[in-house]
């Protein structure tokens, strides 16, 4: 029955497709996926161009189907075309990119793959030296060749989350088809800066769907990939002002997805920086989902163990927040100190770094309200046993700035700062921070004499009583721990409970 129905069908008959029917049978042949998911024949040898004086023919060569080309020969050169067919040849030699090839295997397709790269090549090219006019055919074509070159899946990430260390730099991973990538992105990069290229028509290609994997591909593990997409973003920000929101609010939802869920993620430092650039051209006063994203997505950021490899970005965001409203400073501090890592050292010198960026960046006013939980963390870290924890908050000391900004808070700051200095001084096992200890302490008394001895003479008083109860407590442990190996004798006192009988029982006896 199926053979019947089918029988009845029209059938086409035409010399272009009996064409690769008869090359297979003459010539080895493989099979090859189209970006649509159509398997492509093609053999290692395809009709060479004939003469260069005819300048338009029909395409029918078996390397690449006829369904990727217009009906001009796509391995034409743009100088052995007119300029009225400058347009088509760009289009065909756009839809020729399209196809892909599978780079596993260096030897399989050789051929094709160096012709498609000759036609990208010839693009890019023809736009630097002619300043093409990018038309709604061109465009069209051009997103179409960008997302089926660009838009994939990427392998499992087999990498531990953590690593041998948040800063441990792991071999990176490269993309075995980076001599084609290569070439789609400069030729997107290039598309995006041409002063012919109208926005209000790109905008319908390069559309909210299109932007979504497009900052999927931040996932990749190739670091030449992140870098070219990290300037191409920036484009799109600045071209679509349109997907502006629509941009900010997808980056927002990686940084959640990474923070909360996965934490793994390859490309955060590279949309850190790009937000870095989109911070500093925030209009003032700053609006309120503004505000939300410094709240919401970059202060969590300083919760995951791989901060190492993002930090330098996210300080300076954080950084031009504080620069731009410097009463967010409450809500940064605040923030850091939320998420203080007390039990990760290398995280904590990180910790201090930024914090000393953000004091910097601000005024003796703005931090009064968070002056005192500031400098009680800061104290802890000078007596902190790891000596480079210690170490970095004592250099905080030599920064002019933040000493400009304690010195109008002498008095609640110094009662916290002193004493940790003085167990420093008793106890720390390093000698480079009992020098820096040493330094810190001279300086203080040189500003401050008065306050500095009546601060000192507190701190014996209290050490004097937390050793008075500290041998108290030792004294009753003692005497506990003594009375529980004796027994008790006939002239101890003892209190005995009286045992009283039940009823019944007292009734029978």
């Amino acid at each position: 029955m199926w053979k019947q129905f089918l029988s009845r069908l029209p059938r086409k008959s035409s010399k272009s497709d009996a064409s690769p029917r008869s090359s297979h049978g003459q010539s080895g042949s493989d099979v090859t996926t189209s970006a649509n998911g159509n398997p492509i024949q093609r053999t290692s040898s395809g009709n060479v161009v004939a003469s260069r004086s005819t300048t338009v023919k029909r395409t029918a060569s078996s390397i690449f189907p006829s369904s990727v080309v217009t009906s001009i020969d796509p391995l034409l050169l743009f100088k052995d075309v007119s300029d009225t067919e400058k347009q088509n040849l760009f289009v065909s030699k756009l839809n020729l990119c399209c196809v892909v090839f599978d780079f596993s295997d260096p030897n399989k397709n050789s051929a094709e793959k160096d012709k498609k790269r000759q036609a990208l090549l010839d693009i890019i090219d023809y736009v630097d030296s002619e300043g093409s006019c990018f038309t709604e055919p061109i465009i069209s074509s051009s997103c179409k060749m960008f997302a089926s070159n660009l838009f994939r899946a990427f392998p499992p990430n087999t990498r531990s989350s953590s690593g041998g260390g948040e800063t441990e730099e792991q071999e990176p991973t490269f993309e075995p088809a980076w001599s084609h990538l290569q070439l789609v992105y400069d030729l997107f990069l290039k598309f995006l800066e041409s002063s012919s290229l109208d926005a209000k028509i790109a905008k319908k290609y390069v559309h909210h769907s299109f932007i979504v994997r497009l900052l999927h591909l931040f996932d990749s593990e190739d670091p030449r990939e992140r870098d070219c997409l990290k300037a191409i973003l920036h484009r799109i920000y600045g071209k679509f002002m349109a997907h502006r929101p629509f941009i900010r609010k997808a980056v927002s939802n990686i940084f959640y997805q990474f923070v909360f869920e996965t934490n793994r993620h390859n490309g955060i430092a590279e949309l850190l920086e790009v937000f870095g650039s989109v911070i500093s051209g925030f209009a003032l006063p700053l609006k309120e989902e503004h505000k939300l994203f410094l709240w919401r997505v970059l202060i969590p950021l300083h919760k995951p163990k791989g901060l190492g490899v993002y930090h330098q970005q996210l300080t300076y965001c954080v950084t031009q927040f504080v620069e731009k409203e410097p009463k967010l400073i409450i809500a940064v501090i605040n923030g850091l100190l939320r998420y203080w890592p007390v039990t990760n050292s290398q995280k904590e010198i990180m910790f201090l770094s930024e914090l000393e960026e953000i004091l910097e960046a601000t005024n003796e006013v703005d931090i009064q309200k968070c002056m005192l939980p500031l400098f009680q963390r800061i104290g802890y870290c000078i007596n902190s046993p790891h000596f480079q924890v210690a170490e970095r908050a004592l250099l905080m000391w030599n920064n002019d700035r933040v000493i400009s900004l304690v010195s109008q808070n002498w008095q609640s700051v110094m009662p916290l700062i002193l004493p940790a200095l003085e167990r420093n001084i008793r106890s720390h096992w390093n000698q480079a921070v009992l020098n820096l200890t040493q330094n810190i302490k001279k300086l203080l008394y040189e500003m401050d004499e008065e306050l500095f001895l009546a601060c000192k003479k507190k701190f014996e008083e209290e050490e004097v009583k937390q050793d008075l109860m500290e041998k108290g407590r030792m004294t009753w442990e003692h005497l506990e721990s003594t009375a529980a190996f004796q027994p008790a004798t006939r002239n101890v006192a003892v209190q005995v409970r009286p045992v009283i009988a039940p009823p019944v029982v007292a009734a029978l006896s």
